[in-house]
């Protein structure tokens, strides 16, 4: 159990801080047949400590002003049903009485009481998506004192410090969520800055928080009462702003349409960087490795761009306040072959350097790479999500947006639409048509497993195929009510070796989702073929793992493991390998940080930062882990060894732009599909999508 390591003065300063309150303690007991409100609580939602899962208790059920606040086992009584109003407050039973800080005290420690409600900075609280809770006046965390976890263990403020003891989730009776904040807009766009509105959400008890996100990216959450806020921005950088409004159960609304931005540069900058410096090449096989020397800017190089002849073989992108590698490895390539390589430098506005020298390398006659080769074998104008290889060595696809399934002949290009499947919506950014899979009896049954986003839900259904058209009218759904939202949808299906259907799901931008093991949400689910729940799952319903953000790529190893692949927030992206009942952690961690490493959550086996990552797709061959990434625009191979990812290497960093899908071909190669353009909009044949076969070593 995680334990707070605070000194002993702090427990003793506290006891000294609260010595009114516990000597009224006995006169309370006695009192209790006449004070206690025994009957179970018609209103307010219980707020439990995620150390102890014990819940936030007035002490001895009084309703008398001046009682004290502790943990006690979660009972259900209206001493621990309470309510958070949009004034900030804390309330607890029916009567006015609010969560209070005794004497107004700002400094830790400060004990807590019950008080009638008054409006006072002293009973105003903060509440983020960690599950911190903060006073307003004092800026302190409610803290369970000493890390302890009995019941009857005092709660107080101190310090805050992200420790379990301070960390709380709220259950609620409310199973409402907030209508759809209106009329998003900006104004004040400056190069890193900008003003954010929106109209106010409606909900039956009242909406306690805004969340503003960037592109499924959470960067900041705001008091129910306030409709606009200040954002930082990064200059030249294109973001989708949209908000989500939340009550204080937890409920989360469906999301704002998304506003686009794009902040000027802070600056004209005309410069140039000077030209890379003593490049040079070598040549193992069928892959050629560039390494050059830096450039210099009046500001900053931000990208190297690596042309093979007069093709733009691939580019490598700095991060933030870091500087692009000065290395480059170009895979695949045919044998036999000369080329000629050069590398120009580019700043944020654009302004491209000279030249560096060329050097001129010729390829080997085989392959002695992990990565051999690389063919173009389609293309298409809406985005290749979910792919399968069918028992005769062809393709079938999903297009997320234009809702139809594609039967793709690698060997010939040809291309036939099967057909558009049911019900399916989009979500004006991730949910549409997604995951697809088939049984290993597809050839007598011709089941096709599909999950997709419906108008009220997300979904798993299964329809079959019959002389190469979607039989609409065979369609059954197997699994729905999976929340739906902008983003965060998850959608990735696989079958595992004990003939089970594994589904990814997420988190539908709650992170309480991920951790309510009765939510189908941020989770990675199991279900029979037919759609029925096997017997031994762990919750004794289709939930297989838990804890997760936004978890998309699946795979399975050669022992039968299940690996997992996990969009992180703004820190870190995520490999997992995923055990029954297994907690991942989100969102109390993201990654490796904050308390990922702790016992109950399970921390990944390996992570990267996000600017490198937002990969999709995952593949596994001859045991080794093959990653797609979007953002990071790049192809990851890790090998598997015991339970850890060792030897990780990158291909493609910036050839063919962002990747979507890798699926094992049957040759012992991959299929690898990209996502570029139209990649969050939900409109339909607006992206400019290529599939390839990638030859393995």
């Amino acid at each position: 159990m995680f334990r707070n390591t605070q000194p002993r003065r702090r427990q003793r300063a506290l006891s000294r801080a609260v010595v009114a309150v516990l000597a009224a303690l006995a006169a309370l007991v006695a009192m209790l047949t006449t004070t206690a409100a025994t009957a179970a609580a018609a209103g307010g939602s219980a707020v439990t400590s995620t150390a102890s899962g014990r819940c936030l208790d007035v002490i001895g059920q009084s309703t008398a002003s001046g009682a004290g606040i502790n943990i006690y086992d979660c009972n259900g009584n209206a001493n621990q049903a309470w309510t958070f109003t949009a004034a900030g407050e804390l309330r607890v039973y029916d009567n006015p009485l609010c969560l209070d800080v005794v004497g107004q005290v700002t400094a830790a420690p400060a004990a807590l009481q019950t008080y009638p409600c008054n409006g006072g900075a002293n009973q105003k609280w903060k509440i983020d998506s960690t599950g911190t809770i903060t006073g307003v006046q004092s800026g302190l965390c409610l803290d369970v004192t000493g890390g302890d976890t009995a019941n009857s263990t005092l709660v107080g403020l101190w310090t805050c410090n992200g420790q379990g003891n301070q960390q709380w989730k709220t259950t609620a009776g409310d199973a409402q969520p907030p209508t759809v904040p209106g009329n998003p807009r900006v104004s004040n766009l400056q190069c890193d800055s900008v003003t954010f509105a929106w109209n106010a959400a409606g909900d039956n008890i009242g909406v306690s928080f805004y969340d503003v996100y960037h592109d499924g990216q959470l960067i900041k959450s705001v008091s129910g009462n306030t409709l606009s806020t200040s954002l930082t921005t990064v200059p030249g950088i294109t973001w989708g702003l949209y908000v989500n409004a939340r009550d204080s159960a937890g409920n989360v609304s469906q999301a704002s349409t998304t506003v686009p931005i794009t902040p000027p540069q802070c600056q004209a900058d005309t410069q140039a960087p000077t030209a890379p410096g003593s490049l040079t090449g070598t040549v193992a096989g069928t892959t050629a490795t560039l390494k050059w020397s830096a450039s210099t800017d009046n500001v900053a190089v931000k990208f190297y761009d690596i042309y093979r002849g007069t093709t733009k073989a691939g580019t490598v992108a700095g991060s933030g306040t870091v500087p692009p590698a000065t290395t480059f490895t170009d895979s695949g390539l045919p044998a036999d072959s000369a080329y000629q390589y050069y590398v120009v430098a580019r700043d944020a506005q654009a302004n491209v350097s000279a030249h560096s020298n060329t050097v001129s390398l010729t390829t080997g006659s085989a392959c002695g790479n992990p990565v051999c080769a690389v063919t173009q074998i389609a293309t298409d104008t809406d985005i290749p999500w979910g792919l399968v290889t069918l028992p005769d060595g062809t393709i079938l696809y999903t297009r997320r947006d234009a809702h139809d399934i594609i039967h793709l002949n690698p060997a010939t290009g040809a291309k036939t639409t099967v057909g558009t499947v049911p019900n399916v919506e989009n979500t004006d950014g991730e949910g549409g048509l997604t995951g697809l899979a088939i049984s290993s009896s597809y050839a007598s049954d011709h089941w096709l497993y599909i999950m997709h986003t419906s108008p009220t839900d997300n979904r798993i259904v299964r329809i079959k195929l019959d002389n190469d058209k979607l039989t609409t009218s065979s369609e059954q759904i197997l699994l729905s009510g999976i929340l739906r939202n902008k983003f965060h949808d998850g959608g990735r299906l696989r079958f595992g070796p004990d003939g089970k259907l594994y589904a990814s799901t997420g988190d539908a931008q709650n992170g309480d989702n991920a951790q309510n093991k009765n939510s189908l949400n941020g989770k990675i689910l199991r279900l029979n073929p037919d759609g029925t729940l096997p017997s031994d799952n762990p919750f004794g319903n289709y939930v297989w793992s838990y804890g997760h953000r936004n978890p998309q790529g699946l795979a399975f190893d050669s022992q039968g493991r299940l690996w997992e692949q996990e969009f992180g927030n703004g820190i870190m992206d995520e490999t997992n390998l995923v055990t029954k009942g297994g907690n991942y952690g989100w969102p109390a961690c993201e990654g490796t940080s904050g308390t990922c490493g702790t016992a109950g959550y399970i921390a990944p086996k390996h992570t990267y930062p996000t600017a490198d990552g937002s990969c999709s797709g995952i593949a596994i061959v001859r045991d080794a882990l093959y990653v797609a990434c979007e953002r990071g625009t790049r192809m990851y191979r890790e090998v598997i060894s015991g339970s850890d990812l060792t030897n990780v290497q990158t291909y493609f960093n910036g050839t063919y732009g962002r990747l979507r899908t890798v699926e094992p071909a049957p040759d012992g190669g991959l299929w690898l599909t990209t996502s570029n353009d139209g990649d969050k909009d939900s409109i339909p044949n607006n992206t400019d999508a290529k599939l390839f076969h990638v030859t393995l070593g």
